[in-house]
């Protein structure tokens, strides 16, 4: 099977992959739910290819997006739900709907905020109508939290769990409170260690991350990209450890926990001082001219 610009061929090529006895053993075992990961995972590849302006990386990623369209797609097909083609004849049909003063017979022109004003009645529409189409369920609790999709990041979704509830008063007033969550989250994390119960662990740091998070919103901090600042400090330090490590001939699985630990506090130490004479800082009374 050869390459093709033709979407076609990559529909031929996932048919192949989870056809069964001469597929792939590793796809022909995938669920939506094992593939979904993936699927944030690529869409955060694609956004890291255009925060670095790599137009050439953003192709690759883009197609490692469009692959798990795919991949869904011919699993749902396999339990005759829909196909491909039925998911683009959805996005044509929606896109074309949402744009009605692009493509309908319309006088003048709209301004964004207009164009913003339908785009947001029309999904209203359309999800009153899907709500329509599905079988009647019994009456469901409407909680305040309902409209929060589950598909976000965990972090993002937590943060707007909380901004949520805290238009009822469900809040803390002063982020010293929330410090001393914290500081209660760890001491159960500390008890469960005890205990030594996998599970249990797991649900501890869950609620510190949630209490984490809770002191990022009230100091003003989203904590996705404080989270990302910290990622790239790491790195930087990381890098300060491997090089320094090199320069004296060495290799990091040679260099003892307490060697790395010393390069890495003399890491953050200069970028400490770097920092520090970045500062401008006003000339005293004192200081000669």
């Amino acid at each position: 099977m050869t390459p093709s610009r033709d979407i076609s061929r990559l529909l031929e090529i996932m048919a192949a992959l989870r056809t069964p006895v001469t597929g792939c053993p590793w796809d022909l075992e995938q669920d939506f739910a094992t593939i979904a990961p993936y699927t944030i995972e690529e869409a955060y590849e694609v956004v890291d290819a255009i925060a670095r302006g790599d137009l050439d990386d953003l192709k690759d990623e883009l197609g490692d997006l469009l692959l798990q369209v795919v991949f869904h797609a011919r699993m749902a097909e396999e339990q005759n739900a829909f196909a491909f083609g039925d998911v683009v004849e959805a996005i044509s049909r929606k896109m074309i709907r949402r744009h009605p003063h692009v493509f309908a017979d319309k006088d003048g022109k709209l301004t964004p905020s207009h164009v913003k004003e339908a785009w947001d009645r029309i999904k209203a529409e359309e999800k009153a109508e899907r709500a329509a189409r599905r079988p009647q369920q019994p009456a469901e609790h409407k909680s305040l939290l309902s409209g929060i999709k589950a598909g976000q990041p965990a972090l993002t979704r937590a943060m707007e769990l909380q901004r949520k509830a805290s238009t009822v008063g469900f809040d803390w007033n002063d982020p010293r409170a929330v410090l001393h969550k914290i500081r209660e989250e760890a001491d159960e994390i500390e008890a469960a260690l005890d205990g030594g119960d996998a599970e249990e662990l797991a649900a501890e740091t869950g609620d510190l991350l949630f209490a984490l998070v809770n002191l990022a919103r009230h100091v003003g901090a989203d904590p996705e990209t404080a989270l990302r600042a910290t990622n790239a400090k790491f790195e930087r330090r990381f890098g300060h450890i491997e090089r320094a490590l090199e320069a004296k001939g060495r290799s990091l699985e040679n260099a003892s926990l307490e060697e790395m630990d010393a390069l890495w506090n003399e890491a953050k130490a200069a970028e400490r001082s770097s920092d520090y004479n970045n500062v401008p800082r006003r000339m005293s009374a004192a200081t000669p001219k």
